[in-house]
């Protein structure tokens, strides 16, 4: 269930928007459209994909909205205060309407003036140029109208959907979550938290790492639901806000974990959750496999400390959150059935892998050829192998 602040925070992002000529869409599941290479929907600007390469929107060109997004590349980073699997993004969009300007100075007012968050917190960064692309010396000049300190940076402040495709400078807005006045910068001191950041989507990069101007040339930017909740909660973590208290009111009573075992079980969970109410399975291959892994390493962790652990122990309740707030249909009993399952399943893998690895053939360093055999003939994949040896 929704809390009362998240409803508050983005009925005053909607409307916000809504007051200055956006017009809501319908946030979408984090299965990318037909065709589209992706995995899963990584960001807010994925599904208009379409709409920034110039093909005209039926909404017109400014638009806004929530989008729940699932990211793998910071994997290594969740256990951390701030990284998540899955989140939602508020974002707002123009299709070739405004510009920089424009959109900082309504990040701006939004930040101080909607969310209640005090300029003196804020820090913000700006492209400083390089051999191919100049200052960004719209969003400069714009920031040094509104007097807040600005930080200028190459590769932090430069956004790309990928190697080739819509790229340009971006303008990044920091709250300051220390204790007494703000010192250092967002480069220099992590107590600086990246809340909102402003694409301006201004060139196209080809495969031999040339850019070309946009004929539409589009603002797109991201601010995080779960990293917003956490400031204006005053929180130390994501963790430890509204969005996530049953899971860190039943997680602990389950289980004894470390803080950051902790967190990475509570993110996994929840994003297995949220993977398998938009219609994903477990599987060897594609968005399954993502799922697989995730609910094995939380096995792992668990089954590292108490082998009598099990997925079968957690609360409808955590269930029932989770569907409840990203608006999922999928029945709690079968989702939970597929965890469970899949528990089984990861379970049953690891007796046949201790029980081939305990063969004199593999009491031995492994190369390439016997990890190709165990994978091949008994389903054991390389890092199943290294973890049991």
């Amino acid at each position: 269930m929704t809390t009362t602040l998240q409803k508050t925070i983005s009925r005053t992002f909607i409307d916000f928007f809504q007051q200055h000529g956006h017009i809501p869409t319908t946030g979408s599941t984090l299965i990318p459209r037909l065709g589209d290479p992706v995995l899963f929907t990584t960001s807010g600007m994925h599904p208009l994909t379409p709409y920034l390469e110039g093909e005209p929107h039926p909404m017109g060109r400014r638009l806004v909205g929530i989008q729940r997004c699932l990211r793998t590349t910071d994997l290594d980073e969740v256990g951390d205060p701030t990284h998540l699997t899955v989140f939602e993004m508020l974002g707002s969009w123009s299709l070739g309407d405004y510009g920089s300007g424009q959109t900082l100075r309504w990040g701006y007012e939004l930040l101080t003036e909607g969310f209640g968050i005090d300029p003196r917190r804020l820090y913000v960064t700006v492209f400083g140029g390089d051999s191919q692309v100049p200052l960004d010396q719209e969003s400069l000049q714009t920031w040094q109208e509104l007097g807040l300190p600005i930080e200028l940076t190459t590769e932090d402040n430069w956004w790309s959907n990928g190697p080739i495709g819509p790229c340009g400078p971006d303008s990044e807005m920091f709250v300051w979550t220390g204790d007494g006045d703000p010192i250092g910068t967002p480069t220099t001191d992590d107590r600086w938290v990246e809340v909102w950041n402003h694409v301006m989507m201004r060139y196209r990069r080809h495969d031999d790492g040339s850019l070309e101007t946009l004929q539409q040339q589009n603002i797109d930017t991201g601010l995080g639901l779960e990293r917003l909740t956490m400031l204006l909660e005053g929180k130390d973590s994501v963790y430890e806000t509204s969005l996530f208290e049953p899971w860190m009111r039943q997680i602990p009573r389950l289980w004894s974990l470390t803080t950051e075992e902790q967190r990475i079980v509570i993110d996994h969970l929840r994003s297995s959750i949220v993977i398998v109410g938009d219609g994903v399975h477990p599987s060897n291959t594609g968005r399954g496999y993502v799922l697989r892994r995730l609910i094995r390493r939380v096995l792992t962790i668990l089954w590292s400390g108490d082998e009598s652990r099990s997925l079968s122990d957690l609360p409808l309740e955590l269930f029932e959150h989770t569907l409840n707030h990203f608006h999922q249909g999928e029945s709690v009993t079968l989702v939970r059935r597929i965890l469970i399952d899949e528990e089984i399943r990861f379970s049953n893998l690891l007796d046949r892998g201790r029980k081939v690895l305990s063969h004199e053939r593999f009491h031995k360093s492994l190369d390439e050829t016997d990890y190709e055999y165990l994978h091949e003939t008994h389903g054991l994949p390389r890092e199943l192998v290294d973890s049991l040896r």
